[in-house]
């Protein structure tokens, strides 16, 4: 549940060219199969992590379509919107009040604190984003 008085996610202007881009990557991401490492499925010692197959004989590399897909140019999101997160600020991660200063554009950057701050630490760093109006892409969940 977000609060009242917290801006809303999609409150960042945008123009309709990025908006669109926005979709089309949603759309692309979710035709994008799971890239997996050959043979991960098999052998316990293979993580699943992308490699790129070198092997003389590999059938994946070979392009034979039932071993898998390859990672290839086409996969990925346009440029404009590259790495942004999907409310379409630039994230910036936090681990302490201090970091929250880097923050150079609050019109177009937000802070993500980072998943091992305690609550103590949170909280402080929630407060000195909300006096310098920087919006948290996870903030802490207020009690219903």
């Amino acid at each position: 549940m977000a609060k009242e008085n917290e801006p809303n996610v999609a409150e960042l202007k945008m123009d309709e060219e990025s908006k669109r881009l926005f979709n089309v990557r949603k759309v692309q991401k979710s035709k994008k199969p799971d890239f997996r490492r050959a043979d991960s499925h098999r052998v316990l010692r293979v993580p699943p992590s992308w490699r790129k197959p070198k092997g003389k004989n590999s059938k994946l590399r070979k392009n034979i379509k039932a071993k898998g897909s390859l990672v290839k140019v086409g996969y990925g999101s346009p440029e404009v919107v590259k790495g942004l997160h999907p409310s379409g600020y630039t994230e910036v991660l936090v681990k302490n009040p201090k970091d929250v200063e880097n923050v150079i554009d609050a019109s177009t950057e937000a802070i993500r604190i980072g998943r091992t701050v305690g609550a103590k630490k949170r909280s402080m760093i929630e407060e000195k984003a909300s006096e310098l109006g920087i919006k948290v892409l996870n903030p802490t969940r207020g009690e219903d």
